[in-house]
């Protein structure tokens, strides 16, 4: 049986580790560079560094992209995915020999689709991660937002159907309604999604508890479970939710004893 993956993800805003709420307010934690190496002694599966350092606003602090993902690759002992800044195959190229084991496109996704046919040619699907950000539009319905923020007229299944045809090996399914709420996965969103493709879908976007984790493998067919807030905390941990999802009969990776070195990072 395919095991089902865990992955904390790490939001990154002009250099520093945020966490978010629906896309608009954001609270500063600090340095991203510890916060792979506790992560990676979590048990967890892989793990999902986001830029969303809005490069349209002139006034924001950018930093450099590339010296950051170098140190955060040399601490990272689990498959890593980064996304954020990336315009083309050269970009994907330059990270993938920084250390990323997968890139993740979003807004140009949307603006610049055939990217998704240049990487996944040049590298492989396997690298070529999309990241679809889909909230309720005013009649309702979910659409896909650019950034979240900007609608494209486009359906999640539509969108998602989109770049499998061109290349993508996985699609990273974040419900901006949900961010930070702690109020639990979108399952209607996640399961549409889920039907509409054949590859692997990561769930993302308002876990507040590790009973949102089963709802969402039990109710859908992703294939992860991802979330950033919940896991920016030491006492809740990837081991602990994978223990919660192992004992509950769920086909997890069971996590490996956390040594005292561990326990206290």
């Amino acid at each position: 049986m395919v095991k089902k993956r865990v992955i904390p993800v790490i939001l990154l805003r002009e250099g520093r580790i945020v966490q978010s709420r629906r896309y608009s307010r954001y609270n500063i934690l600090g340095d991203p560079t510890p916060a792979v190496e506790r992560i990676s002694n979590w048990s967890s599966d892989e793990l999902i560094y986001l830029d969303i350092t809005n490069r349209e606003d002139p006034h924001a602090e950018l930093h450099e992209v590339d010296s950051l993902l170098q140190a955060i690759a040399l601490r990272c002992s689990v498959p890593l995915t980064f996304g954020g800044g990336v315009r083309s195959v050269e970009d994907v190229r330059r990270r993938l020999r920084l250390g990323a084991d997968k890139i993740t496109l979003n807004s140009m996704a949307i603006d610049q689709p055939d990217l998704i046919d240049q990487v996944a040619a040049a590298f492989g699907s396997q690298c070529m991660v999309v990241s679809m950000d889909v909230k309720l539009n005013a009649e309702g319905r979910h659409e896909v937002f650019k950034c979240g923020r900007k609608p494209t007229g486009a359906t999640p299944e539509a969108f998602a159907k989109m770049v499998e045809q061109r290349g993508a090996g996985e699609i990273l399914v974040s419900s901006v309604d949900r961010d930070g709420t702690g109020q639990g996965f979108d399952i209607d969103l996640i399961r549409r999604v889920c039907g509409a493709v054949r590859i692997p879908v990561i769930a993302l976007g308002g876990a507040g508890d590790w009973g949102h984790f089963a709802e969402v493998l039990t109710k859908t067919d992703a294939s992860a479970v991802a979330a950033a807030n919940i896991f920016q905390h030491s006492e809740n941990s990837v081991h602990e939710c994978k223990d919660h999802l192992h004992r509950a009969g769920f086909p997890v990776r069971k996590p490996a004893p956390l040594s005292t070195e561990s326990a206290i990072l």
